[in-house]
């Protein structure tokens, strides 16, 4: 006969803070449950509120792990994002989202982890060990990862240069990019606003890339970051 043993949860000596900022989390169904939910009235209050309009579902590799990146106007970004996969890939879905900010207190590190799914990455002092992570989510067949390359959102509605982040995370590698623009963020919700205002959002995702004939060189890098940056800025050309 077989000897039972019991082993306990990983976390289970953690506190609620350290479990919500630790990543990879532990799956609760309780957490799934609560995500679920959210993510329904969040596609709600998209729609009502923002008249959010998604343009090029058609877009999004069906099966895979992929990368979404976007231009960064405002904390809706995030929001939009996640309302343009399906649902049924909402627990796979998983922004990056800066440490400091959105993990620096207990009701912050809840909202980010619970209901957005968000993956830590400290754009500090451990943005090597960040991607890092980000490259081992991406090995698991049908993770989505969102990132914002601008790294900040803008105050003026211009792109900013794309950091070298995601160049070193996909060149050399076949990982379908998919480049999305948002446009109207800035004036529903501008840096440094309480409360979001109810304004327009619209939402562009083009056809994925891949960038496996590149190196990891500052060459190859520059020009994931230039390519990437060319084709987000040509959908925001296309829906003005």
């Amino acid at each position: 006969m077989t000897e039972w043993e019991y082993h306990p949860a990983p976390d289970l000596d953690e506190t609620l803070a350290e479990h919500l900022r630790n990543f990879p989390r532990q799956p609760y169904m309780l957490l799934f449950a609560i995500r679920s939910l959210a993510a329904l009235l969040l596609r709600a209050w998209m729609r009502v509120y923002h008249r959010l309009s998604v343009d090029g579902r058609e877009n999004l590799p069906s099966t895979g792990s992929f990368i979404l990146v976007c231009n960064h106007t405002s904390h809706l970004d995030t929001l939009c994002m996640l309302c343009s996969v399906p649902l049924r890939q909402i627990h796979r879905v998983f922004p990056a989202a800066a440490a400091d900010y959105f993990f620096s207190s207990l009701p912050r590190s809840a909202v980010s982890a619970i209901l957005i799914n968000a993956l830590p990455f400290d754009r500090q002092v451990k943005g090597a060990e960040s991607l890092t992570v980000c490259s081992e989510l991406l090995r698991n067949d049908g993770n989505v990862l969102i990132i914002f390359p601008e790294g900040t959102r803008t105050t003026s509605g211009e792109m900013g240069r794309f950091r070298s982040g995601i160049g070193r995370l996909v060149a050399g590698t076949d990982l379908p990019v998919v480049p999305c623009h948002l446009a109207g963020g800035v004036r529903a919700w501008p840096k440094g606003k309480f409360l979001p205002r109810p304004r327009k959002l619209s939402l562009r995702i083009g056809a994925p890339r891949r960038y496996g004939n590149l190196d990891k060189s500052s060459d190859g890098v520059r020009e994931v970051c230039a390519d990437l940056h060319d084709a987000v800025s040509r959908l925001g050309s296309n829906s003005s």
